[in-house]
């Protein structure tokens, strides 16, 4: 077993108070531990606080605890596939034990074991992507991935590397990328998300991280992962995206509006318009091409337009080249069989 953090227990005790919210919260605290292990862990802990006497209550209360989850959560995406996985898992789970009582406590013990093996994909996908990057390539990623972290620190211990990094608005988590890359002595550049496509044909490949893989074999992913994803495509350019098994998710959207995240609110336009007081700076000498001052109204973005940006989009499956996956570096129609599979009764 690698250094990662213990997976978190708590007491056994059949408290109807069980917060199930709180436990999850707590356990995501732990940055090594991913969306949908906390909510799988979360699931596990529910089972063992449980009075539950039959597999039916059982699995209505972990119905019941998976919709609290959802409905606490901005983005449930990866929680629901953690979800999703965790009470598939329960509902197939071989009914031999001598009580009911015992199966719950296999339930526990197997659900906390699948979280530790699980903290040991990103090393898998890291050793699986190794293969695939060459000595000497330039690779652009997006936004900030654990699982993408690992592979490229992987490749730089054995090979010569360089990183375009996208900023990543409006949470701009590209510069925690660039940060950690560079403390690693890896060479790297940050990118303005509409700079992309000025930098696509001096990149090898780009290599992101997932939200989810739905059934369809595409990817939910950071906000801007479709748009660089279409760029690629267009220039030729392999687009690899790194994917625990465990986020892969049976849901499938035709379109951006198809994702759970996606609300009236998103991108829509306000019932009335009041234009900004002109501010300082404002006039033609901002017009002269010389000049690099930014009006410092333009720098960032309100609270209020940021709430009617999506946090997250959708990459159909024809733009992605291959998925590096725990279980393998799959296709998209190999993600689809995949998912088929592992849900089959």
């Amino acid at each position: 077993m690698s250094n990662h953090q213990s997976v978190p227990e708590t007491s056994a005790s059949n408290d109807s108070s069980f917060d199930i919210d709180a436990t999850y919260q707590a356990i995501l605290a732990n940055e090594d531990i991913s969306t949908p292990l906390a909510a799988i862990l979360a699931l596990t802990e529910l089972i063992q606080q449980s009075s539950a006497g039959t597999m039916f209550e059982l699995v209505k209360a972990l119905n019941d605890g998976a919709k609290v989850l959802r409905e606490r959560t901005p983005n449930p995406i990866g929680l629901n596939a953690g979800c999703e996985l965790f009470i598939a898992f329960v509902t197939l789970f071989p009914h031999d034990s001598d009580s009911f009582s015992n199966l719950k406590t296999e339930l526990v013990k197997q659900g906390r074991a699948y979280a530790r093996e699980a903290q040991e994909y990103r090393e898998k996908i890291a050793n699986l992507a190794l293969g695939f990057i060459k000595d000497g390539s330039v690779i652009l990623t997006h936004s900030y991935s654990r699982v993408v972290m690992r592979a490229l620190l992987r490749a730089h211990e054995r090979k010569r590397i360089s990183v375009y990094v996208t900023e990543a608005r409006p949470r701009g988590l590209g510069l925690r990328t660039y940060e950690e890359l560079t403390k690693a002595g890896i060479p790297c550049t940050v990118v303005l998300d509409s700079a992309v496509s000025y930098v696509m044909d001096q990149v090898d490949f780009v290599l992101v991280g997932s939200e989810a893989v739905v059934e369809s074999g595409g990817l939910i992913n950071a906000v801007g992962s479709n748009q660089i994803a279409i760029i690629a495509k267009a220039a030729n350019i392999p687009f690899y995206a790194l994917a625990e098994s465990y986020k892969f998710h049976r849901l499938f959207p035709l379109s951006q509006y198809d994702l759970p995240t996606h609300t009236p609110k998103i991108l829509s336009f306000p019932s009335a318009v009041t234009p900004d007081a002109k501010g300082p700076g404002q006039n033609s000498a901002d017009q002269d091409a010389e000049k690099i001052t930014i009006p410092k109204h333009t720098r960032t973005m309100t609270t209020e337009q940021i709430a009617c940006n999506p946090n997250v989009d959708y990459t159909r499956p024809d733009l992605i080249s291959l998925v590096f996956s725990d279980v393998g570096s799959l296709t998209p129609d190999g993600v689809s069989q995949y998912l088929v599979g592992m849900f089959a009764g």
